[in-house]
């Protein structure tokens, strides 16, 4: 998600671009969401890619069979972290929620991919991340 504010006869405005395909794009001025369609496709520089969210199998074999490395989990797409559900020290089971992640006015729990111990959480709330920003690092139990 792209920000940017702008000054119109003395009136602020803040913009989010939260997704552009082609000659559309879907943005929020001051919180008020618009779709907008463009006379030409967006720059490359406007473009906010929507993430495939699939986690392959090749990956979850790699990281159950090489368990003694820290598994760094990574947001899937840019947002606003809503709460942080776990510390340092704390015990994780696979699939347990770590962080509520607010991406494109919805709730995404981000779990653990793998059971452990809580390494690092590198994340508070009403912090802004991007995609494949590390929010939490867990290491064998």
């Amino acid at each position: 998600m792209k920000s940017y504010k702008f000054k119109i006869n003395d009136k602020d405005y803040s913009v989010e671009i939260n997704e552009v395909e082609g000659e559309v794009m879907k943005l929020a001025v001051n919180g008020t969401p618009y779709t907008v369609t463009l006379d030409q496709p967006a720059k490359e520089q406007l473009v906010v890619k929507r993430p495939v969210i699939k986690k392959s199998v090749e990956t979850a074999s790699a990281q159950k069979a090489a368990p003694s490395s820290d598994t760094k989990i990574q947001t899937p797409l840019p947002g606003t972290i809503m709460d942080v559900m776990v510390a340092v020290g704390d015990t994780v089971k696979e699939g347990q929620a770590v962080v509520i992640l607010e991406a494109m006015k919805m709730e995404n729990k981000i779990e653990a991919e793998v059971g452990g111990v809580v390494k690092e959480v590198k994340v508070r709330k009403g912090d802004s991340v991007l995609e494949s920003d590390v929010l939490v690092v867990i290491g064998k139990a």
